[in-house]
């Protein structure tokens, strides 16, 4: 394992220059945040739902057990809570920054492919019925199409099945935070320690629940939810591994950026050390010849003086 050389690089001292660094990936972010903006207000594909269909679709239209405000306060606002407590403690501004950009891109990727294939699939929800006939009268036309007279609104979100877009955001956030949490607190280092792999299995617990109460919510069927979670965890796995070491590595604890940055100072202190060692043999040599030069002008002054006195004699 590498020397560790904590509270060197602070958002203070490095802050800007790291910012500054991944400029191009803050304006990406930006971008995903603009493309979730856009697939929202696109209309889903309306896909053909028949009368015998509605045995699947007929389930009661209830409220969000978990409503949609709340998906971004645990999936995001509470892990980067988390990093600012580990920065506090570890005084990292590359940990910090890497984990923050590296959980936006883990949440606004997956919700950009989630709502991409929403828009796609166009799979009615189990509560389709009551938001297409909200008085429970069916209607259908000629080709046994349903003719809905509910709120445009509802209808749209009743389109929006596949995949579970709270479970795939869940899961991308939180997922993302159980591998940071195995990393520093090094879950799997052979040593035994079962109480790591329970704070490292709490956020995917979590996640879970979210994904099972959209069942129970009657929002989703059991296969949104599935494929959504395992969307969710793949790309926080993906933009995980893209800043830091696995969590099993020796140095799972750390970026990658901090560990390069150590090296390069490292190089730079060796090279330092060599110039000074060069500049200090430089001044030994030109002591040495300085002496030698002394010397000879002492040996040169005394000859010549014996050999005055040999003249007088």
């Amino acid at each position: 394992m590498r020397q560790v050389q904590l509270g060197s690089h602070t958002v203070r001292s490095h802050g800007y220059t790291v910012a500054r660094t991944h400029m191009h990936d803050w304006l990406i972010l930006i971008l995903l945040l603009v493309m979730v903006i856009v697939l929202n207000a696109i209309h889903p594909f309306y896909r053909f739902v028949g009368k015998d269909m509605m045995v699947d679709l007929k389930y009661p239209f209830k409220n969000n057990t978990v409503p949609i405000w709340a998906v971004p306060l645990y999936s995001v606002l509470l892990p980067i809570t988390i990093f600012l407590i580990i920065y506090f403690r570890r005084r990292d501004v590359y940990d910090l920054h890497h984990a923050i950009l590296g959980l936006l891109f883990s949440v606004l990727v997956t919700v950009v492919i989630t709502d991409a294939i929403k828009n796609a699939v166009g799979r009615p929800r189990p509560d389709f019925f009551w938001r297409c006939f909200p008085d429970g009268k069916d209607l259908y036309d000629q080709w046994g199409n349903v003719i809905c007279h509910g709120e445009k609104d509802i209808i749209k979100d009743g389109h929006k099945s596949f995949p579970s877009g709270h479970t795939a955001w869940s899961f991308s956030g939180l997922g993302f935070l159980s591998l940071y949490l195995s990393g520093k607190i090094r879950a799997f280092d052979n040593r035994g320690h079962v109480a790591k792999l329970c704070i490292v299995f709490l956020p995917l617990l979590v996640a879970t629940l979210v994904g099972i109460s959209r069942v129970d919510d009657y929002r989703h069927h059991w296969q949104d939810v599935f494929a959504g979670g395992l969307l969710g965890l793949i790309v926080a796995t993906f933009f995980y591994l893209h800043f830091f070491p696995p969590p099993y590595d020796a140095e799972g604890w750390g970026p990658y950026a901090y560990f390069r940055t150590l090296e390069e100072s490292r190089a730079q202190t060796q090279a330092a050390n060599a110039v000074n060692v060069q500049d200090v043999e430089a001044q030994v040599e030109n002591q040495q010849d300085e002496r030698n030069r002394n010397t000879f002008i002492g040996l040169s002054l005394a000859h010549d003086s014996s050999s005055r006195q040999e003249e007088n004699v």
